[in-house]
């Protein structure tokens, strides 16, 4: 076999694609970033916002295609379609087609003239039809590459040989139409797929096909994206696209394409529709200015992810109405409006008036999607999605190809942003010896000195779209700031955030001599590390630079005082202004890393991040509390897919304990941890004593637990067990399916209630699994399964649909009338009250399963050693929800499994090799250099008393020689404790010095 490839192609241009690029450049691979359209940003872009977090969809994203636009080792490829991989794992030849742009993209600067001139107009795709667009156009305001592009299939002089307006109204000269389409080779050592989904058009069949090809205020969930976001057609206002007029009553209609065995063979659950359509009738009440009445229609709500079921009981609260119905039937009324005819689950017929129907669209592969992966020998599921399996969840059918985000099954953005970081894994992981041998180190340009020099303010005001300008009066802050002393320029951009303001940024900075700079957007958390590289790239100490809140902080939380959140804007700009001029360039620690990692926890996921940081070519030591390794997986029978666990398991153990870069301590805990982000210190204890091991990060792995269930005779009578236990029984041969005339299952065991309030994802699937089971061995016996929503998300439809097709009998009981089970003289006898039959139902059984929830381990002690964070329900708190899912807040701290949220056996293996990708991304480091914002003390202040020592929760500060009191700057996060803690006032927090928050607190009065 030929030398392998340092490089790695990544196909398609969603949030999926861009974190695994990210990763993989990161770690030292080049990327080719291939996207088939001219701007990378998916479907993400097109939403309005995300949920639970509420972010601003593209205020999240846009940080990401910024990054991914100028970084060193990645390449853009647009406008390219795949034609065919040949070769094999780690030399692969990829054939491309590139389609000609007809912009030169070095002279094009993105000014618009060619759009506002071109005469033909069309639809606009990335709108969903709402509006038009031209021939000449670009993707969307803040798309990555941004620069226009011509449509060759509708350019009239392309077409027709008419026309150039574009080009003669060019300023930049950018018009090429000598372009041609060409065909480009190029070699890489592995493939990732990530060409994402296409929703379901409702159109193309189904109920309500009609309505929706008929009547214009019948929309679907994307379109109504659209509608709500403020670079959408309406710039945000809520309006019905018929007449433009605001709503009262808005209806979602779920399962649009999904679940759905007759004429659209969709039969597998999208998994997301039921969270964006509460999302999107929350979010509805928001933009309305008048109470809107928003009304759900269901069959079972899917909330199975971290903190959904919390959003879809706040959603009730906040007043969205859910109604369980059956095929709702749509019919127009002379002035537009919708009237809904529709069957409750009691049995009633009624009817409503809506403004709008909003239809919560599935997900499928485009129908190019599909044949390319037949063309290149890639294996797709029955419902046409790409074949992966439960212990290789990224790994398609063809070695060295592999496949993440909607492309392998739907799912949602914080499971697709894993299952990159988890391909990149994968991808990287054969190609280890070759990583680093493709790129080449960029040094940032050399810092202007500015010491000494007066201070030059520049002031940059978003709009952000209207998100800020729709509340704020923008341009009133804007000529405020003209007026503040030290302010030398002022400009107002339309998204900050974007590729092309970030250019012009850096222009602006060195053609005025800025010496200071204040953003005034959105949140510094998301946005802060965007704009910092920008003044590196100015030539500027990334420290001189502040920003204003005046999104979250204003235009927010003030969206009915305008005149109010303007001044409070003004005020917020006024005070970041007077903090700037304080400002002093900092210096970054530099610190070498320990090339090995530490993995906390002997399960599934614990032993595949061993495996694959070892397959990585970095050591690390696997620790297990227990004598065994395997965890939770020692008593499950199968997966979802019908992989035999313990036989994988097994397989996976040995794999382990043979692995010469693998460490294994079995009967051990993590005693205590000690320093930094490459450098930690830990010492395990252990059966022969205390060892103490060096790493340059850490995964925790931990896992969870099973529910004891209170109630329902259990412990009573051993025919009352869970599922684990009864996969257990079976296993041991202790259960015998052929000996049961009848079986009762009850989900939601300590789910969903007061003391666990949420979902536990994987028990409605695993009842499924066990009643499938039985009625396969044993078609005599009559099962039952009792829930509330049958949550067989995903392809695991499948298994509800053979369920009922082999006889199990499905009973949806009310939420607040669980059933009885008891344990009589003749045996076990449980009560229902069956909600579509209207009254209480008795079963006699012979078995009884109870899903019992999954229940985090509560590891306060871990937490404090890492200085990790847990939420309300004991699951580690990941860094951002979306973006950051297997990242903890402290650096160099990761999470996969069940310590993090209930996940089945695949998100779990998935989770673990994202954890190893994102763990790479510090042990490739030769160094790494830690933020400037750190303590400091001032010797001649300090009296040795030791408060700050004592008040430092990341025990960075310790006595000199002197026995004055020193921070490790490695150590430091620059929480401020030390700071408010001392009498003496020795401790000062570089870059919120006493002197610059008292200048933002006189300048605010």
């Amino acid at each position: 076999m030929a030398d392998k490839t340092g490089a790695v192609m990544v196909v398609g241009g969603g949030i999926a694609s861009i974190q695994a690029a990210l990763d993989l450049a990161d770690t030292g691979y080049y990327v080719y970033l291939v996207e088939k359209s001219s701007a990378i940003g998916g479907v993400m872009a097109q939403l309005d916002k995300t949920f639970p977090t509420n972010d601003c969809s593209m205020c999240i994203l846009s940080p990401k295609l910024v990054e991914a636009g100028r970084h060193n080792n990645i390449e853009l490829i647009t406008l390219a379609d795949l034609l065919d991989i040949s070769g094999e794992e780690g030399n692969f030849s990829v054939k491309l087609k590139v389609r000609a742009r007809y912009i030169d993209m070095d002279k094009c600067i993105a000014c618009g003239e060619c759009a506002k001139k071109c005469p033909k107009r069309l639809p606009d795709e990335f709108n969903l039809g709402l509006d038009k667009r031209r021939a000449a156009h670009v993707k969307y305001p803040q798309a990555v590459p941004l620069k226009y592009a011509i449509d060759a299939e509708n350019c009239i002089y392309l077409n027709k040989g008419k026309c150039r307006v574009c080009e003669k109204v060019c300023p930049a000269g950018a018009i090429d139409f000598t372009q041609y389409d060409q065909e480009r080779t190029i070699e890489v050592g592995s493939v990732i797929l990530s060409a994402g989904f296409q929703p379901f058009d409702p159109a193309s069949c189904g109920p309500q096909a009609q309505a929706y090809t008929k009547y214009k205020n019948v929309v679907t969930a994307l379109q109504f994206e659209r509608i709500l976001s403020a670079s959408g057609p309406w710039m945000g206002h809520l309006v019905r696209p018929g007449d433009e007029k605001e709503p009262k009553k808005i209806a979602w209609l779920q399962c649009v394409g999904s679940r759905d065995n007759g004429a659209c063979n969709k039969p597998y659950c999208s998994s997301v529709c039921c969270m964006y359509a509460i999302k999107e009738a929350v979010i509805a009440k928001e933009h309305a200015h008048d109470g809107l009445d928003t009304a759900i229609f269901y069959m079972d709500m899917r909330t199975t992810g971290k903190d959904f079921e919390r959003s879809y009981e706040k959603a009730k609260t906040a007043g969205v109405r859910f109604v369980n119905s059956r095929n709702p039937q749509i019919t127009e009324l002379d002035d537009g409006t919708l009237l809904l005819a529709y069957t409750t689950e009691e049995g009633k017929h009624l009817e409503e008036e809506f403004d709008i129907v909003v239809l919560s669209q599935g997900l499928e592969l485009a129908p190019e999607t599909t044949e390319l992966c037949n063309r290149i020998g890639v294996d797709l599921t029955e419902c046409g999605f790409v074949k992966t399996g439960a212990f290789s969840p990224v790994a398609t059918s063809r070695p060295g190809i592999f496949a993440c985000g909607a492309l392998a099954g739907p799912k949602d953005i914080p499971l697709s942003v894993m299952e990159a970081s988890a391909a990149a894994c994968a991808a990287s992981g054969g190609l280890s010896e070759v990583r680093g041998t493709m790129i080449e180190e960029v040094q940032p340009p050399e810092q202007v000195n500015v010491a000494g020099e007066t201070p030059r303010v520049g002031v940059f005001v978003c709009s952000c779209g209207i998100n800020i300008a729709g509340v704020i009066d923008v341009k009133d802050v804007v000529e405020y700031a003209k007026t503040l002393p030290y302010v030398a320029h002022v400009d107002n951009n339309l998204f900050t955030c974007s590729q092309d303001t970030q250019n012009m940024m850096a222009e602006v900075i060195k053609e005025h001599k800025l010496n200071r700079v204040v953003v005034a957007a959105c949140s510094p958390r998301t946005h802060e590390p965007l704009f910092q590289e920008t003044m590196q790239d100015a030539g500027l100490n990334k420290y001189l630079f502040d920003m204003a809140n005046i999104r979250n902080q204003g235009s927010w939380v003030h969206a009915n005082e305008p005149e109010k959140a303007t001044e409070k804007a003004k005020d917020a700009v006024r005070m970041a202004v007077a903090k700037a001029v304080l400002l002093q360039p900092l210096e970054e620690v530099s610190l070498s890393i320990t090339p090995s990692a530490l993995v906390i926890g002997g399960g599934v996921s614990g032993m595949t991040a061993a495996l694959e940081l070892a397959n990585q070519g970095y050591p690390c030591h696997l620790i297990e509390q227990s004598d065994l390794l395997g965890g939770n997986a020692l008593s499950l029978r199968t997966t979802a897919d019908g992989d035999d666990v313990q036989a994988e398991l097994e397989r996976m153990i040995q794999a382990v304990q043979t692995n010469e870069r693998i460490t294994v301590h079995t009967s051990t805990t993590l005693k205590a941890v000690d320093g930094f982000v490459g450098n930690f210190k830990s010492i395990l204890a252990t059966p022969g004593g205390d060892v103490e091991i060096e790493h340059g990060a850490a995964i925790v792995a931990i896992g969870a637990k099973e529910y004891e269930p209170q109630g329902y005779a259990y412990g009573e009578s051993p025919m009352v067990k869970t599922n684990q236990q009864i996969d257990q029984a079976i296993i041991s041969g202790e259960l015998d399916p052929k000996e049961l005339n009848s079986a009762v299952f009850i989900q939601c065991v300590g789910s969903r209630d007061a003391e666990h309030p949420y979902c536990s994802k994987v028990c409605c699937t695993h009842s499924v699994q066990n009643a499938i089971y039985l009625k396969e061995q044993n078609p005599d016996c009559q099962v039952y399964i009792l829930y509330r929503d049958m949550r067989t998300f995903s392809e695991r439809e499948l298994l509800f649909s053979k369920a009922r097709e082999l006889g199990v009998v499905f009973i949806r009981f009310p939420d607040d009338d669980k059933p009885v089970v008891q344990n009589t003289d003749s045996g076990l006898a449980v009560t229902v009250f069956d909600r579509y039959l209207q009254r209480r139902v008795g079963l006699r059984t012979d078995l009884v399963g109870l899903a019992a929830a999954v229940v985090s381990n509560w590891n306060h002690e871990l937490s404090q050693q890492f200085k990790v964070s847990l939420d309300a329900d004991g699951w580690f708190l990941e860094a951002h929800v979306k973006l950051a899912p297997v990242d903890f807040a402290t650096d160099g701290v990761f999470m996969a499994g069940l310590a993090h949220y209930p996940k089945p056996m695949e998100e779990a293996v998935a989770q673990a090799q994202a954890a190893v990708s994102r763990a790479v991304t510090v042990l490739s480091r030769k160094e790494m250099r830690l933020p400037g914002t750190v303590a400091a003390i001032d010797k001649n202040k300090c009296v040795a008393c030791g408060v700050c020592i004592q008040v430092c929760p990341y025990n960075a500060i310790d006595f000199d020689e002197d026995g004055l009191a020193l921070v490790n700057e490695a150590t430091c996060k620059g929480c401020g404790t030390c700071v408010v803690a001392c009498r003496s006032g020795a401790p000062a927090l570089k870059g919120f010095t006493q002197a610059d928050i008292m200048a933002m607190v006189d300048t605010m009065f």
